[in-house]
């Protein structure tokens, strides 16, 4: 089964933005061809480019809190950080650090739950560290 991500307020096709595979690929698109994969998951704690599994291609680290730059867990290297509805730019929870807020169907722009902050619409629920992938990196 796969998950679409749509990008604002829709879920028609053509708005169709990511499909992520319910097991670890994240592909562009309406698509789950192989020339179309982004990111590969392993399920726990790497994001990986492409349909690679490499250490060489490892894109990003995450321990549940924080989502890091590449194989690392070094607080220099905090991109994100997760609180279980709001995504924070860096090693902060600061309401002045807010860039999404997430309400289980939708990704809004900043701290806001209003419809015309919608960023992202999704069909079901995403690992956090993907959620996190898809609403900054699109």
């Amino acid at each position: 089964m796969a998950t679409k991500i749509y990008r604002g307020d829709s879920t028609i096709s053509s708005n169709c933005a990511y499909t992520y595979d319910d097991r670890k690929y994240i592909y562009r698109g309406d698509s789950t061809s192989p020339s179309n994969c982004l990111y590969t998951w392993d399920g726990s704690k790497y994001i990986y480019k492409g349909d690679s599994t490499s250490s060489s291609n490892c894109l990003y680290t995450w321990n549940g809190k924080h989502l890091y730059k590449g194989d690392s867990t070094s607080s220099s290297n905090i991109l994100f950080t997760w609180d279980g509805k709001h995504i924070y730019r860096g090693d902060s929870t600061s309401s002045s650090n807010i860039l999404f807020t997430w309400n289980g169907k939708y990704i809004y722009q900043g701290n806001s739950t209003s419809s015309s902050n919608i960023r992202f619409t999704f069909e079901s629920s995403l690992p956090p560290a993907l959620l996190i992938l898809i609403a900054t990196n699109a």
